[in-house]
C-alpha cells in the first residue's frame, strides 16, 4: 500500500472512532436514557428543554475555541495534537456517563457538553487534514470515503451495545455503552496518530511573530476574499443548523411524542448502515453531475423529511423518515467538507477549518436551542420540527450564488505548491 493510501484510510478509521459518539452518545441511547432515567424526576419537556440547551451549550464553546483552535494550529504545526487533546476529552467524558444514574440529570448533562466539546474540538483539526492527504480531484471521493466508514463504525458499535443491553437489562446495559465509546474512539484514533504526518507549514515570519489573536484577525480579513467559500459558509451555516438538529433531536422527539424506545433505536440502527452505500453514491453522483447540484439534491430532501416529521404519528412514520435520513445524511455533511476544502489553500487549512467548524458549531447551537425552547413555550415538539424546514429553504438560496469552479480557481492561485 502506498503512502498516501495508508495516511488516506488512517484518516478516514478515525470517523470510524468519533462516529461512535455521534450515534449511542449524541443520537440514540444516551438522549433516551436521558429522558427515561437520568431525567425521570423532570418532566418531558423539560427534559427536551434542557437537553436542547445543554447541546447547544457544547456547541457553543467549541464554537468560540473553533477558530483559535485552527489558527494556533496552523501556527505551531500541531493539528494532530490538537485532535489527540480533544479525542481525550471525548472519550473520558463518554466513559464518565457511565456513572449516570436516575435523577442525576444535571451530571448527565455535564458530560454532555463536555463530551461535545471533545467532539467538535477534535473534528476542526481532524477536517483540516484533508487537503493535505487528497489531491482537489479526489476531494468527493475521499470525503465520502470517510463518512461512509464513520457511518458503519457508528452502526456497527451501536448494534454491539443493543446486544449489550440486550444482555444487560435496565440501566447497566445503557452505561455499559456509553462507556464503550471511549474505548472505540481511542482504538480507532490511534492510526491517525501513528501513520497522517503532521503537515509542516513555513508561516513567513511576519505571520509567525503576530500570535494568534492578530493572526485570527487576519485569516478573518482573508476569508472574505474567498467570496465562494465565503458565502458557501453562511449557506452552510443555515442549513447544518437543520441537519445537526434533526441528528440531535430525533431520538429525544420520538420519546416526547410516546414511540416505542426499542422501534426507534433500531430505526436509528438502520440509518447508519443505509448511510453506508449512500455515503460512497454521493461521491460518485458528485463525480458524475457535480458537488453542487448533488448536494442541492441532499438539502430539497431534506426539506421535504422536515415537513414529514411534522405529521409523524407512529413508529412506522419514524422508520420512513430514517430511512430517508439515512439516504441524504452522510452525503450532504460529506460534499459539503470536499466543497469547502477544495476551495482552501492547504497551507491554511485549520485556519479556515476553523471558521468552517464555527460555522458548523453556532449552527448546531441555534437548532436545538430553538427547539427547545418552541417545545417549552408550546408543550408540543411539532411546531419546532416544522420550523428547521425554513433552514434548508434559506440555506439553499444563499447556496444558488456560490461558483465552487470559481472558488477551486481561487485556492488554486493561493496554493504555494
Amino acid at each position: 500500500m502506498k503512502e498516501n493510501d495508508r495516511s488516506i484510510l488512517a484518516w478516514c478509521l478515525y470517523d470510524v472512532g468519533n462516529s461512535a459518539f455521534a450515534t449511542t452518545i449524541m443520537a440514540v441511547i444516551y438522549p433516551i436514557y436521558f429522558q427515561q432515567v437520568a431525567a425521570s424526576t423532570l418532566s418531558p419537556s423539560s427534559a427536551t428543554a434542557y437537553w436542547g440547551y445543554a447541546s447547544s451549550l457544547g456547541l457553543l464553546i467549541g464554537a468560540f475555541l473553533a477558530p483559535f483552535l485552527g489558527t494556533f494550529a496552523d501556527i505551531r504545526s500541531i493539528r494532530k495534537k490538537f485532535v489527540a487533546i480533544f479525542t481525550a476529552l471525548g472519550a473520558i467524558s463518554a466513559l464518565a456517563m457511565g456513572s449516570v444514574e436516575s435523577g442525576d440529570w444535571k451530571t448527565a448533562l455535564l458530560f454532555l457538553v463536555l463530551g461535545s466539546v471533545g467532539f467538535s474540538g477534535s473534528a476542526i483539526c481532524y477536517d483540516s487534514l484533508l487537503p493535505h492527504i487528497a489531491p482537489v480531484e479526489r476531494m468527493d471521493e475521499i470525503s465520502t470515503k470517510g463518512y461512509a466508514m464513520g457511518y458503519l463504525g457508528g452502526g456497527t458499535l451501536l448494534a454491539l451495545n443493543l446486544g449489550t443491553m440486550s444482555l444487560f437489562p435496565g440501566a447497566l446495559g445503557a452505561r455499559l455503552s456509553f462507556m464503550s465509546v471511549g474505548l472505540w474512539w481511542i482504538a480507532f484514533a490511534v492510526p491517525l496518530m501513528i501513520v497522517v504526518p503532521e503537515p509542516q507549514r513555513a508561516f513567513p515570519d511576519g505571520l509567525k511573530k503576530m500570535g494568534t489573536f492578530a493572526s485570527l484577525a487576519k485569516t478573518f480579513r482573508e476569508i472574505r476574499e474567498y467570496r465562494d467559500a465565503f458565502v458557501f459558509l453562511l449557506a452552510f451555516w443555515l442549513y447544518n443548523d437543520g441537519i445537526g438538529t434533526v441528528i440531535r433531536m430525533s431520538a429525544i422527539f420520538g420519546a416526547q411524542v410516546g414511540l416505542d424506545r426499542k422501534s426507534m433505536v433500531m430505526a436509528l440502527l438502520a440509518t447508519q448502515f443505509i448511510g453506508i452505500p449512500f455515503s460512497l453514491l454521493f461521491g460518485k453522483i458528485a463525480k458524475k453531475i457535480g458537488s453542487k447540484k448533488s448536494l442541492y439534491g441532499a438539502l430539497s430532501w431534506y426539506l421535504l423529511i422536515a415537513i414529514g416529521a411534522y405529521w409523524m404519528r407512529t413508529s412506522l412514520h419514524f422508520w420512513m423518515l430514517a430511512i430517508s435520513v439515512g439516504m441524504v445524511q452522510g452525503g450532504a455533511q460529506a460534499i459539503s467538507r470536499s466543497i469547502y476544502a477544495s476551495m482552501l489553500p492547504p497551507e491554511r487549512s485549520a485556519e479556515f477549518f476553523g471558521f468552517y467548524d464555527i460555522s458548523s458549531k453556532f449552527a448546531g447551537i441555534a437548532g436545538p436551542a430553538a427547539f427547545g425552547i418552541i417545545t417549552q413555550l408550546t408543550g408540543s415538539p411539532r411546531l419546532a420540527v416544522l420550523a428547521i424546514g425554513s433552514t434548508f429553504i434559506i440555506g439553499l438560496f444563499l447556496l444558488s450564488f456560490v461558483d465552487v469552479d470559481r472558488g477551486r480557481q481561487k485556492g488554486i492561485m493561493r496554493r504555494s505548491y
